[in-house]
């Protein structure tokens, strides 16, 4: 006799798969409120407690966690003894098991309290899915309800291979893991742990992209289950789908723009911001940010930390973008961008941002690390002369941008906009005498953050050459004695935060 255990939470198409299975001759035992459900739906079920011979205990708690259940499961049919001691305790073994998990994540996102969050940990699910997975030469698991029509359509022919049922659990244990390392990591996050021995981070897939970086790579967007918030969770009003590159300048732009207060336009292109501005309105951020750079801003991400005026809508649309980042957008803003058939429109809280770590893959294995969310540790004059009200505000200003540009990171900004952002060089003064060029006569009266030390006083001549008034950086060169002699010696303002940005 076939016997097919049926326990899940999620009871989508569950009712269907069983009464497929019962055409098939098979006999369907189930637990608690799956059986009800079951039979409610037509469906012939024997509970395990019949076959247990023992009630479900502690409210539910302890329902399937029993040696007939586990027996059942585990039996190895190639072992005589094994078949034998089954037959001696009257077991019949069990060649379906269909189990999902209680719902942890949705608890979670409903920001349950603790001790009612708890009750959501599946106990018994993960230990059947686990004992099925481990014997799935002969039990077929499935925990996904995306296969049952598949998996009935091979039944009823008799089609199941070796290799389906190594799929089949393959990802079992891959839900089972996942699962686990939700509550692990929602666990961790509560003790503020930084660094646990056995770091488990728990993604669930969310779609296939069209491909990677470039066309030959694959690619899929996964999300985060305790992050619900970023661009993974941002909301796609209009356009075609995002791409691999288009997720990863978007977030990028999410990224500047979520750290100013002021009305600020961000420019994103490659992951590197080519242009900032704050102002009074979005339409004035925006044209400040496009005058800053005209060339790079083509077919580049633009985001905002204010909703979209139709006129700021209109001067967008001039002009080709990729995506369009805002936390809302007006009606009519709306409805003027939508006439861009391709252009990606984004609606993202800009608010929330609960993020413990930074991950980076390399070959073998990850680099994690706290977020760089400190500013600066102080601000200290180093110079003879002290930056002006006005300098202060722009130092500040471009201080915020470079931080958020691959090293070694010059930015030129004046009023309260980039003039010039030179990214990712080897040394300090090409990204320098990059970022004088691109300004031009404008550098004159400009101020220049650097994301760390200046290793010699050379780059700051060049920018004391060039017209720039004050300098902002970490300090804490060797030379730095030389480097604030320079910036003396052609009037400079230099103040030192005691922080680095490096951003590889």
């Amino acid at each position: 006799m076939a016997m097919a255990l049926i326990s899940v939470w999620d009871k989508t198409k569950a009712a269907d798969i069983a009464r497929e299975l019962a055409a098939l001759g098979f006999t369907i035992i189930s637990t608690g409120g799956t059986a009800d459900f079951l039979s409610k739906n037509g469906v012939n079920v024997v509970p395990t407690s019949n076959v247990t011979s023992f009630n479900q205990l502690l409210r539910g708690r302890v329902k399937s966690l029993h040696p007939y259940i586990h027996a059942a499961i585990l039996a190895n049919r190639d072992d005589p003894s094994q078949m034998k001691e089954l037959e001696q305790l009257g077991i019949e073994p069990i060649d379906v098991v269909i189990v999902n998990f209680y719902p942890f994540s949705h608890a979670m996102r409903e920001e349950k309290e603790l001790n009612e969050l708890v009750e959501y940990i599946d106990i018994g699910g993960p230990a059947m899915l686990r004992a099925a997975a481990k014997n799935f030469k002969h039990v077929a698991v499935l925990c996904d309800a995306s296969d049952y029509d598949w998996f009935v359509e091979k039944m009823k022919v008799g089609s199941l291979t070796i290799e389906d049922r190594l799929r089949l659990a393959s990802k079992a244990f891959q839900y089972s893991a996942w699962y686990d390392a939700m509550i692990a990591q929602y666990f961790s996050s509560l003790l503020k742990e930084l660094f646990p021995g056995h770091l488990t981070l728990a993604y669930e897939k969310v779609c296939e992209l069209r491909y990677g970086e470039n066309p030959h790579q694959r690619a899929a967007l996964y999300k985060d289950m305790l992050a619900p918030f970023g661009i993974v969770n941002a909301r796609q009003l209009h356009g075609k789908e995002l791409s691999f590159n288009n997720y990863l300048d978007a977030d990028a732009a999410f990224s500047v723009v979520k750290d100013f207060e002021d009305t600020t336009c961000v420019v994103v292109k490659h992951t590197n911001p080519c242009a900032v501005a704050c102002a009074n309105s979005t339409l004035e951020a925006f044209e400040k940010a496009r005058a800053a750079d005209p060339i790079s801003i083509f077919g580049g991400i633009v985001a905002f930390n204010r909703r979209i005026d139709p006129e700021t809508a209109e001067k967008l649309s001039e002009i080709f973008l990729e995506v369009v980042l805002a936390p809302d957008f007006d009606a009519e803003a709306l409805e003027i961008l939508k006439r861009k058939k391709n252009l990606r429109l984004l609606q993202i809280d800009l608010n929330r941002n609960d993020e413990l770590y930074d991950v980076r893959k390399i070959s073998g294995g990850v680099l994690v690390q706290t977020l760089d969310s400190l500013e600066y540790e102080e601000l200290k004059v180093v110079s003879e002369r002290a930056p002006s009200e006005e300098e202060l505000i722009d130092l500040l200003f471009a201080w915020k941008v470079v931080k958020h540009v691959k090293s070694n990171a010059i930015v030129l900004a004046k009023d309260r906009a980039t003039l010039a952002v030179g990214t990712g060089q080897p040394n300090r003064v090409w990204p320098t005498e990059h970022c004088i060029r691109q300004a031009g006569e404008k550098a004159k009266g400009s101020v220049l953050a650097s994301d760390a030390f200046f290793p010699f006083p050379d780059a700051v001549e060049i920018a004391a050459k060039a017209g720039v008034s004050a300098i902002i950086q970490p300090g804490g060169s060797v030379r730095d004695r030389e480097v604030i002699e320079m910036a003396n010696r052609y009037n400079v303002a230099m103040i030192f935060t005691s922080t680095r940005h490096f951003k590889h």
